[in-house]
């Protein structure tokens, strides 16, 4: 079984170190690491990535899959530039997310695949990775199709051409 590839943004937090009072952490890209970032997220750049985490033992629960869960919540603050998918034009965007996440033990992770739940980012070791969750966390807040503000489709374009099952849900509708 090979390795995982090294995260641009390394930063191992030793979970013995964390309680069950918060012990907050900020985690700030460098300018190698953010070039590294964009390569990876395929945009045009990551400006700046700051990521501030506010960590704190599970162990409220009786069960193994609890042990040596940590949560984390957290708030991210990224400037990018990526491509308008109307203009092609690079802008910049900055973005702010408020999150949380589940640290847990690799092979503890919860099956069910509940898109309300919070997310689990399993972990080997004594370190969990705050670095690589934030890399993740502007994975997820980054919009696949970005649109430069007041980009708008020209008229008659996107519209595609007509179905053709439009002529028979206007017969069918027609009678």
């Amino acid at each position: 079984m090979s390795a995982p590839p090294a995260s641009e943004m390394h930063r191992p937090t030793v979970v013995a170190r964390i309680g069950m009072t918060p012990m907050h952490v900020t985690v700030t890209a460098t300018e190698a690491e953010r070039a590294a970032i964009t390569a990876r997220l395929g945009i045009v750049a990551v400006l700046g990535l700051e990521c501030r985490f506010a960590l704190r033992r599970r162990e409220d629960r009786p069960d193994d899959k609890a042990r040596g869960m940590v949560v984390g919540e957290g708030v991210l603050r990224a400037t990018v530039v990526q491509d308008c998918v109307v203009t092609l034009d690079p802008f910049e965007e900055t973005l702010t997310e408020n999150f949380r996440v589940h640290f847990v033990r690799a092979g503890t992770e919860i099956e069910d695949i509940d898109p309300e739940s919070d997310d689990e980012l399993p972990y080997e070791g004594e370190s969990i990775d705050l670095g690589e969750a934030a890399v993740e966390q502007l994975a997820l807040v980054l919009d696949p199709y970005p649109r430069k503000p007041g980009a708008e489709l020209p008229q008659g374009l996107g519209a595609g051409p007509a179905s053709p099952f439009a002529a028979l849900a206007r017969r069918a509708r027609d009678g």
